[in-house]
């Protein structure tokens, strides 16, 4: 073969090489406008995106050890639909703009949601309906807190998000306490805290309103706490006689004896110990005082005094 046809045929290869490169970096990726980037190498990566349904393999690989190593954690894409070479660039060079939202103790996943529906644009109904499939029961399983979210995350993803992090919390702070995680029993807890956070007017009357729920219900009486009724959008209802004449839900502590069948509310931690480790009291009762903290008693007769007193 001639040295010039032998040149004419590298060539030749190099250039359908380089088609087929350029090609390959115009086809199309269809990917989710955030995507999450875990930490690891470039290998790991690649498998976490196959796993994903994304059409990315060794060839991808290769290319990123050329881009640059991908960042950790959320990527902001931007688009559903995009050019391989772009998809790869922003898997090097992007980052996710991330939004504050807070869930503050005592708040139900109902409102929750609807702030972050508003707040990112997201389908309040998308959210519950991921959350009662994905939650292993309908309230307090959220951990209040901060959460950092990537502004484009979907419904689905941001609910998993959040559930995953608050299990995690929430088991390793059952672990510490009791050196096992007892779904049921942690449940248990939870509705009684879900409870006492709605009621204290404060950290420091939280085991005392513990106490008084577990003498209400070691003498099998109605627990009769308005705070039971505040689940659901009804978070920040006032509580009226007519409500505790007809809402006939089991969270009707007027009605019902015992605890409620799942929390009202996300109680904080606070809530948690106070339920776990209660204070040893002999109260039965208790109203607002004027100061909007509570007045506690043993007796009905000194109860209705400590009414009178809060009246005046």
């Amino acid at each position: 073969m001639k040295k010039a046809t032998i040149l004419e045929y590298i060539v030749d290869i190099i250039l359908i090489i380089t088609l087929s490169f350029i090609y390959y970096l115009n086809m199309v990726v269809h990917t989710n406008e955030v995507v999450y980037i875990p930490k690891g190498s470039i290998n790991k990566i690649i498998t976490h995106l196959q796993a994903k349904k994304y059409d990315v393999g060794k060839l991808d690989s290769l290319l990123l050890r050329f881009i640059g190593n991908p960042q950790s954690g959320w990527i902001f894409i931007g688009t559903k639909e995009l050019r391989r070479g772009d998809f790869l660039y922003k898997l090097t060079h992007a980052k996710a703009p991330m939004v504050d939202i807070t869930l503050i103790p005592g708040e139900t996943t109902y409102v929750f949601m609807q702030e972050i529906a508003k707040k990112l644009g997201l389908s309040h109904a998308k959210l519950m309906n991921y959350f009662y499939q994905e939650a292993p029961y309908k309230e307090g399983v959220l951990v209040p807190d901060t959460y950092k979210i990537p502004y484009g995350i979907q419904e689905k993803t941001l609910v998993l998000l959040l559930l995953k992090k608050s299990q995690k919390e929430m088991k390793d702070f059952a672990m510490k306490v009791f050196g096992v995680f007892d779904e049921r029993k942690w449940r248990r807890f939870v509705t009684m805290a879900s409870i006492i956070q709605k009621e204290a007017a404060n950290k420091e009357e939280m085991p005392i309103i513990a106490s008084v729920i577990y003498n209400r219900l070691r003498k099998k009486m109605k627990l009769q706490m308005d705070g039971s009724l505040n689940y659901g959008k009804y978070s920040h209802t006032k509580i009226t006689a007519s409500r505790l004449r007809h809402d006939s839900s089991r969270y009707n502590t007027y009605l019902y004896r015992g605890l409620p069948p799942y929390p009202v509310c996300n109680p904080g931690f606070d809530a948690i110990k106070a339920a776990i480790f209660p204070k040893r009291t002999n109260y039965l009762y208790f109203v607002k005082g004027k100061d909007n903290k509570h007045l506690f008693s043993s007796t009905f007769q000194k109860h209705k005094k400590n009414v009178t007193l809060s009246n005046k």
